[in-house]
């Protein structure tokens, strides 16, 4: 089987990874898409992928329009090539397009929900994978998992943090500290917004800062005030950091949501706020989502310190992970029998959904 995977964030290489040396080793021929975004080569490099990339994305609204054009024609151009009998993606417009035009099999995983972009893909995909929660998107070809995307490569079946980590921050074993993450706020779905304000980014690392180291990662360039706390290690070895971290605070849901299937307390702050990390804070309590105001900016700071203020008890967050375990399933172990086994499985799933509970 030839499988084309189309990445549109570092965070589907991650996504992905898991599955892809799995079906490598079962003898499936493996193809990654990507554009030249942040840290999107670096990982694929640093995990021996095949890929091509294309290229750079433009940041304006006339750019992005233009780019979804132009990578449509480039995903039909190597597909030809590739000859995949399935596209797989994060909700890649790309990808489905491609796949509807050369008739072949699209799947692809979302949980963003941001109906801009849906509306390109989602007539298009056989098969929209999402968790079980209330979402927006009612269509026939939505099948819900008991899991989240971050389960594919975070599950205790898929990942064993190492500890050298700790070398590498610089500290000492043991020694509290926390992961910031700031975005840039430039994909589509990001207008409109504007994050933590600066004097808030210096406000909360002065105030951790008296509790825990503090380690910065952001997808744009840091003031020279933040430099210093700048996270020192490569963007492969992230979820090794995340895994020995105290808590994980910033704009980010994917990395909250990380640390919580992690085991780590998060603070995410966003106007939209995700489904997934709100389902998590109602179920598991394992993060706690505020807005972009200036008020929910200061309560968001304010609970991250009393999460140490309050006396930090590392068991207490890792029996929430393990009930958050208990009640989810291997997302990776559940793709590949998917994804092998489809269309098959897909009716399997619909006539059976407590089928999935095998893949724990």
């Amino acid at each position: 089987m030839n499988i084309l995977i189309d990445i549109g964030h570092p965070a589907h290489v991650h996504m992905f990874k898991r599955f892809a040396h799995i079906m490598q080793t079962k003898g499936h021929s493996v193809l990654f898409t990507c554009r030249d975004k942040e840290f999107e080569i670096q990982l694929l490099t640093a995990e021996g992928f095949n890929f091509i990339s294309f290229g750079k994305k433009s940041k304006s609204v006339i750019g992005k329009i233009i780019n979804t054009l132009l990578f449509d024609l480039k995903e039909i151009y190597i597909a030809l090539k590739f000859k995949p009998d399935v596209f797989l993606s994060h909700g890649s417009i790309t990808a489905a397009h491609a796949a509807f035009v050369l008739r072949k099999t699209s799947i692809a995983f979302e949980d963003t929900f941001n109906m801009e972009q849906i509306r390109l893909y989602e007539s298009v995909t056989n098969t929209i994978l999402t968790s079980d929660y209330d979402h927006p998107i009612h269509s026939s070809n939505v099948l819900k998992y008991m899991g989240y995307n971050e389960l594919l490569y975070l599950h205790q079946n898929q990942f064993t943090p190492n500890k050298s980590i700790i070398k590498d921050l610089g500290i000492e074993e043991g020694e509290p500290y926390v992961v910031m993450r700031f975005v840039s706020w430039n994909a589509t779905h990001d207008i409109g917004h504007t994050g933590i304000s600066y004097e808030n980014k210096l406000h909360v690392v002065e105030e951790l800062s008296k509790y825990s180291k503090v380690f910065i990662s952001s997808e744009s360039d840091l003031p020279e005030q933040l430099k210093k706390y700048k996270l020192p290690t490569s963007p492969e070895k992230i979820h090794h950091v995340l895994a020995y971290s105290s808590l994980v605070f910033g704009e980010s849901a994917t990395m909250v949501t990380e640390g919580a299937v992690l085991g780590v307390p998060g603070i995410y702050i966003d106007n939209t706020g995700r489904y997934y990390t709100r389902d998590i804070a109602d179920k598991y309590g394992l993060c706690f989502n505020f807005t972009e105001s200036p008020n929910d900016q200061l309560s968001a700071i304010e609970k991250a310190i009393s999460i140490f203020k309050n006396g930090y008890n590392k068991s207490e967050w890792q029996d929430k992970r393990a009930k958050l375990l208990a009640n989810t399933i291997d997302v990776t172990s559940f793709l590949v029998w998917f994804v092998e086994n489809y269309p098959q499985s897909e009716h399997i799933m619909r006539e059976n959904p407590d089928y999935q509970y095998q893949f724990k």
